[in-house]
């Protein structure tokens, strides 16, 4: 195609161009999800993301310059919460669709360059919807899979085009998928028995969901401890929890909130969700009215939903390597499987985090889908 125009999204028409793309682009994969649009319109909007307290953003889309059609869009991302921890000039780019053209990509790459070291950034990584607390990674196996709640898809040509832009990959992350017929049950419940009786002083007690708040500060306090030397760990503030916490809330059944504490302190978490991405993928259009709310609703009640996720997992620096991922790992999958749970994926992990990787591998749970962090010098 001709040389495709790039512009920061500034009116109204533009945003909802912006959020339409994706319907568009992925209009024939039987495996996408579509995402509420309101929720990528909240992800977007200065006003109602806490990530904007000390984050920026710019939005682009690209047009052909014939039509005007839609070709492409991307945002430009600065971290105020991770150039604060790391100082490392790296900006990040993230809500990244394309069709497959090279020429495409590199004009939207090159616009988000641009605007990132207007802002004095070296360094281009991604991609983050917006930061590595929210949607994040570049799906590079496992495109014939439905993508879990809160997890991204994309097209697998999507690679080549970073790969082309000189992008390269400085991380790997690992979905594992638990299903209720490959688990090793038994072996885990030993495991497990033998870590309690060995660490007399633990024990396991579900979210008490009548002092939710209280419980998501316990939360965020040992989550914030526990990945702090993670790679690409990114501190979450207050607000941006208390928003995350007001979302989950929702939908969290309190039955499958793991919390592990040591002579009555709490040391260990681990929180799993329905997989409303079956729910969601009722909603064609990303639109829950008039009628989306209500197959939305009936489907995430009714017990149809056999399938979960844990998207978060943490224990203190002071009690890891002691093996209390393992139960975190069983009691998750024991309470799953009192609710009538098939299947779990838990994600995503580092590859790095041989750990929990083992854990997960001695247990019966296999490598599902595979993600990948990306970056370049701008």
């Amino acid at each position: 195609m001709s040389q495709p125009v790039v512009a920061p999204v500034t009116s109204r028409r533009d945003r909802k161009a912006f959020i339409q793309f994706p319907y568009d682009l992925y209009s024939d994969t039987e495996v996408w999800v579509p995402p509420l649009r309101m929720d990528t319109a909240k992800s977007i909007n200065p006003k109602k993301n806490a990530f904007f307290e000390h984050g920026e953003m710019q939005t682009f889309l690209a047009r052909e310059s014939s039509r005007g059609k839609v070709v492409g869009r991307i945002a430009a991302i600065k971290n105020g919460m991770h150039l604060k921890k790391y100082d490392d000039a790296v900006g990040f780019f993230g809500f990244f669709e394309c069709i497959d053209d090279i020429d495409v990509s590199n004009a939207l790459f090159e616009a988000a360059a641009d605007w990132l070291r207007d802002r004095g950034l070296s360094t281009m990584r991604g991609p983050t919807n917006p930061s590595m607390n929210d949607i994040a990674g570049l799906l590079v196996g496992g495109f014939d899979k439905q993508p879990a709640i809160l997890m991204p898809y994309n097209h697998g040509y999507f690679e080549r085009l970073l790969v082309e832009n000189g992008f390269e990959r400085v991380m790997t992350m690992w979905a594992y998928y638990c299903n209720s017929k490959l688990v090793k049950s038994e072996k885990l419940r030993r495991g497990t028995a033998l870590l309690m009786r060995r660490y007399p002083g633990l024990s396991v007690r579900r979210m008490d969901k009548s002092i939710f708040e209280q419980e998501a500060k316990i939360i965020l306090d040992i989550y914030n401890d526990a990945w702090s030397d993670n790679w690409g760990h990114v501190p979450m503030t207050d607000n941006e929890f208390a928003q995350l916490a007001k979302e989950l809330k929702q939908i969290v059944d309190e039955r499958l909130v793991v919390i592990v504490e040591d002579e009555g302190k709490p040391v260990a978490f681990a929180i799993t969700l329905p997989d409303l991405n079956f729910a969601f993928k009722t909603v064609k259009n990303g639109r829950l009215l008039p009628t989306g709310i209500f197959k939305l609703l009936f489907l995430a009640s009714s017990g149809v939903i056999k399938e979960v996720r844990t998207p978060l997992m943490g224990v203190r620096k002071s009690h890891q390597r002691k093996g209390i991922d393992a139960i975190l790992v069983h009691h998750t999958i024991e309470n799953s499987a009192e609710l009538g749970v098939l299947g779990c994926e838990m994600s995503w992990v580092l590859d790095e985090n041989m750990a929990l990787r083992n854990s997960l591998e001695t247990m019966g749970g296999i490598k599902d889908k595979e993600y990948a962090m990306l970056e370049r010098r701008i």
